[in-house]
């Protein structure tokens, strides 16, 4: 009874160290979509074009991926607890500086720290779920911490269209930014970075970390997820920046229900992201099959809404957004497959530099697409922001398509690890 007492204990505990680093990767998520709720707010206030809010969007983006591959040393060197509190008041820091902005500069500035901030939380709760869970609970845990991340987004949509009618966009970030503030103080208060921090382990240090860095860009096996994970998140990022906008022009929806519908995605995900990873670890044990599979269907989705932009009636582009957020649940095999390729004890480093494949996706096509309507619009304006053409959504969520068609082709040159770590089976054949 003492050691069952005992695990009932550590298991409670453990998820006590990994929920304050996953409720701040939730904010995190919550900032990648909330430009789609006030981009129309922001070109009013402003008197930016469509390229300027999807600059802004994206500038989180260029920060999250400048130091993912950093922020997973600084953590494998220096702790969960240091780093996902120091990140957590960055990120409140730059929201609420993005509140009070004036002018473009400051609204940058803040938008820039709010991507420097999040950039250590999801990889701060995967370091967690590595160091206080057993390894053959990781494949889960990465999908349930994506899934945390699906909440963030659903919490930008309806909620924060919800909040932004009640205290104004700017009023808006001022609650976000003090609730992150709150919560990294909290997260700094609770977290260890070990289950033997009480007897006096410590992090590793940089140097040894530094090193494992160089084993894993060098290896051949860790870029087909990088780059998969690239086109499939560089698809669903420009849909939950432009989803919003494209209903208000081309439906005619206030934001409030444009935001809603906007939300059968990240409902679907709620279910599909687990499932995926649950499935992949305990019934397929399999990771490449199930990636391929779900990113093909992904891009076949993609390639139907591409094609009937403004045509379906809004119950069917509801039921199309909830099929694609089911099978857009394969990206969180993403994860398992860069560690599992990669030597074990470099968990933290691999995880990094795949999950930045992602997000240099969104970084570095959201400016482009934004551009691509801005080439398409007509002049029509409604209430100082741009009102784009049905033809303007069409090309950019093309491109979209594209997009994740390319991740379906990408994930056949993934390595099929039947979860677990191959590093020395492929080390060997490679020789």
């Amino acid at each position: 009874m003492v050691s069952l007492s005992g695990m009932q204990f550590s298991a409670r505990r453990a998820w006590a160290m990994w929920s304050l680093p996953a409720l701040l990767f939730l904010v995190a998520f919550f900032h990648r979509g909330a430009p789609s709720i006030i981009a129309k707010d922001l070109m009013q206030e402003f008197g930016v074009t469509g390229a300027v809010v999807g600059l802004l969007s994206a500038t989180y983006f260029y920060a999250y991926a400048g130091l993912m591959i950093p922020g997973g040393l600084l953590l494998d060197g220096l702790g969960v607890r240091r780093v996902v509190a120091a990140g957590g008041v960055v990120m409140g820091l730059g929201t609420l500086a993005m509140g009070a902005a004036g002018g473009e500069r400051l609204l940058f500035a803040g938008r820039f720290g709010v991507g420097l901030g999040a950039s250590v939380t999801f990889i701060g709760a995967l370091k967690v779920a590595a160091t206080w869970f057993p390894p053959s609970r990781f494949g889960f845990l990465s999908a349930v911490t994506a899934t945390v991340g699906v909440l963030g987004a659903l919490a930008s949509t309806a909620p924060l269209a919800l909040l932004v009618a009640l205290a104004g966009w700017r009023g808006a970030l001022w609650v976000v930014g003090g609730l992150t503030l709150a919560a990294a103080l909290l997260c700094w208060a609770v977290v260890r970075d070990r289950p033997d921090a009480a007897a006096g382990g410590a992090a590793p240090g940089l140097r040894p970390v530094l090193a494992g860095m160089l084993v894993v860009l060098g290896n051949r096996h860790t870029w087909p997820p990088f780059l998969a994970f690239f086109c499939l998140y560089a698809a669903a990022g420009n849909l939950f920046l432009w989803v919003v906008p494209y209903l208000r022009d081309v439906y005619g929806l206030s934001a409030g229900d444009a935001a809603l519908v906007a939300t059968a995605p990240s409902l679907a995900l709620l279910v599909s992201g687990p499932l995926t990873g649950w499935l992949s670890d305990r019934v397929w044990r399999r990771r490449k099959l199930p990636y391929a599979l779900l990113a093909a269907a992904y891009g076949a989705f993609w390639v139907v809404f591409a094609a009937t932009l403004g045509v379906l009636p809004l119950g069917a582009v509801y039921a199309l957004f909830f099929a694609m957020g089911l099978v857009g649940g394969g990206f969180v095999l993403t994860w398992p497959i860069g560690r599992e390729v990669n030597p074990p004890h470099l968990a933290g480093v691999a995880v990094a530099v795949v999950n930045l494949g992602g997000f240099l996706g969104a970084a570095l096509t959201q400016g482009p697409i934004g551009a691509v309507l801005d080439a398409r619009w007509t002049g029509v304006l409604a209430g100082g922001a741009r009102v784009y053409p049905v033809g303007a959504y069409q090309a950019a969520f093309a491109v979209c398509a594209a997009l994740a068609l390319g991740a379906a082709l990408l994930s056949l040159l993934l390595r099929e690890t039947r979860g677990r770590n191959v590093y020395a089976e492929l080390s060997t054949r490679d020789a």
